[in-house]
């Protein structure tokens, strides 16, 4: 184990350096693309530029040296603070490193003119003026990230960066605040991917576009296949062979990169902004809170399933028991747990997701299963070894309890305790969905992705449930039109709403309930000929076999004893 002051200078020195790659075979300006090169000289000549953007093809990299060659100049030169605008702490931060990495592979190209980035550039001193949000240069200027809110940006001077401006709250605020600027010789830059056609940073596109904000305005717009034809593909390669990987070919690359984003690629790859409100996450957001390693189940019965034999049916359902058996036992029993169901039986995915309440309270994705064409037993059976096997350390779970799926919520309820109230006992919560529920419930999960208090499983078709809430009539819920994923399934934003239930779970305060159900004898597998199988078959097969529910003694009572 490393202690958190050495992760973070480790972090710093894999962050604040150029790859060995680029600055050993390439220089300034060649290490930038044609198009990160075309940014730098437009924000050179005009005042005001909008940059409407593809995802991931490294504009703001490229902004980071545009910030360094900003600030660290003389003020006779043109040099000025740097204030960098993003949405989240981890986009601020990140910005700051890339703007270290470049003030240090500039250092040689100053020292040869006389001139000097930090204010003292011995080796191992730059470090001193390189804070997690502010350089500081021997210019007298700084790049600082501030927060984005437009009252940070009151009596302060020189170049603004919006980064991913579309995902602001404030946006319109934020230019305002912004524009005062301008009259004392500063500039702004605002970039982003589009984040539908009534955003506000779409609609700056077109008043840029149409004149209405004068000649020292400017609209630059990148797509994903201008990048590729200015060789995006050919240097991601480079890096990738340098650092022992083997790139996929160039084609397979292009259509994995479309295939990631889906119906959304016109509007994360192609500037094509979406008709309607735009996506309540954005995936730059989604992706800084993915981790790789979450196991994520997926289950899907044929369509005859039903009318096949019992042996059939136990055989189709074996392989997905046995490897959720194997999870299952692999969670750490020393954090809380919370768990969040959204059932569906025809169209639609049944997705569960299991939440980790970690000691800091930050929350964290054990698990997540998705199930299609599961009749409701053998749901309920799957739920139940997830409950049985966490229910020392639930807090709570929350049910999609409309239509059928109030059937299952109920029948989990009365084994581990069905929640009727705020402050009555219980581990399950049957869940009806209203407006109020998402007006209340919702926000907090949007915070605990900008506040990085949540991290999730990286699956893509997890990232498109999660773009696919809207904000309708200012509500944010998932709109009644299903998308397909990657392999064409079609999907209702499923995941996003078990996610939602799961955090709601971990919210609430639980009162423990506990008892334990009196075994039934006469329900034993080994009791109905199946002493022929293993210990686990034998439970398997019994469970099959036998009603889900046996009641616990005393529930058939009634009256006083």
């Amino acid at each position: 184990m490393i202690s958190d002051a050495q992760w973070e200078e480790q972090r710093a020195a894999d962050r604040q350096s150029l790859p060995d790659i680029l600055e050993d075979r390439l220089d300034l300006p060649h290490v930038l693309l044609s198009y990160q090169q075309h940014l730098l000289k437009t924000t050179a000549v005009y005042q005001f530029v909008v940059c409407e953007k593809s995802r991931r093809i490294g504009m703001t990299w490229a902004v980071g040296a545009d910030a360094v060659l900003t600030s660290g100049l003389a003020r006779s030169e043109g040099g000025m603070d740097t204030l960098y605008i993003g949405f989240n702490l981890d986009m601020a931060r990140e910005f700051i490193d890339t703007c270290a990495m470049w003030a240090k592979s500039f250092m040689p190209a100053a020292s040869s003119v006389q001139e000097f980035l930090f204010k003292d550039q011995d080796e191992g001193k730059e470090d001193r003026d390189i804070q997690a949000f502010r350089i500081r240069f021997a210019s007298g200027f700084e790049i600082v990230a501030l927060s984005s809110k437009p009252r940070s940006l009151r009596g302060r001077q020189g170049y603004v960066i919006f980064d991913e401006a579309a995902f602001h709250d404030e946006l319109d605020e934020m230019l305002k605040a912004a524009n005062a600027l301008l009259m004392w010789g500063g500039k702004v830059l605002v970039i982003s991917t589009h984040d539908g056609d009534a955003n506000a940073f779409n609609i700056l596109v077109r008043q840029v576009n149409e004149g209405e904000k004068g000649d020292t305005a400017k609209v630059l717009r990148v797509t994903f296949n201008d990048a590729v034809d200015a060789g995006l593909y050919e240097r991601i390669a480079m890096i990738q062979k340098a650092q022992g990987r083997e790139p996929m070919g160039r084609q397979k690359w292009i259509d994995s990169t479309h295939a990631v984003y889906g119906d959304d690629a016109d509007e994360e790859l192609h500037c094509i902004p979406k008709a309607g409100t735009g996506a309540w996450l954005s995936a730059p957001l989604i992706e800084s809170r993915m981790r790789d390693g979450v196991p994520c189940l997926e289950l899907e019965l044929p369509a005859d399933y039903l009318q096949r034999s019992g042996l059939d049916q136990k055989a189709l359902m074996r392989p997905f028991l046995e490897q959720l058996e194997e999870v299952l036992s692999s969670l750490p029993l020393d954090v809380l747990y919370a768990l969040g169901f959204d059932f569906a039986r025809v169209a639609d995915l049944s997705v569960l997701a299991l939440l980790a309440i970690e000691k800091n309270m930050h929350r964290r994705e054990a698990l997540s299963i998705e199930m299609r064409n599961v009749p409701g037993n053998e749901q309920k059976l799957i739920v139940a070894m997830v409950m049985e096997k966490i229910r020392t350390r639930c807090v709570g779970a929350a049910f999609d309890a409309v239509g059928m799926g109030w059937t299952v919520a109920e029948d989990i309820g009365r084994k581990f305790g069905l929640r009727e109230g705020d402050d009555s006992p219980g581990l399950v919560w049957a869940i009806k969905f209203s407006q109020d529920w998402y007006r209340l419930h919702m926000p907090p999960l949007k915070t605990a992705f900008e506040e990085a208090t949540i991290s999730i499983g990286r699956w893509d078709a997890h990232m498109g449930d999660l773009r696919s809430v809207k904000k309708v009539r200012g509500i944010p819920r998932v709109p009644e039109v299903r998308e397909a994923d990657a392999k064409g399934k079609r999907r209702h934003g499923d995941y996003a709403i078990a996610l939602a239930l799961a955090h709601f779970a971990s919210r609430m305060r639980w009162v423990e309930i506990d008892y334990t159900p009196v075994p039934d004898t006469r329900l034993d597998p080994r009791a109905h000929g199946h002493m022929g199988e293993t210990a686990q078959e034998a439970d398997e097969i019994g469970a099959m076999d036998r009603s889900w529910w046996n009641s616990p003694l005393g529930t058939d009572l009634r009256g006083g004893i």
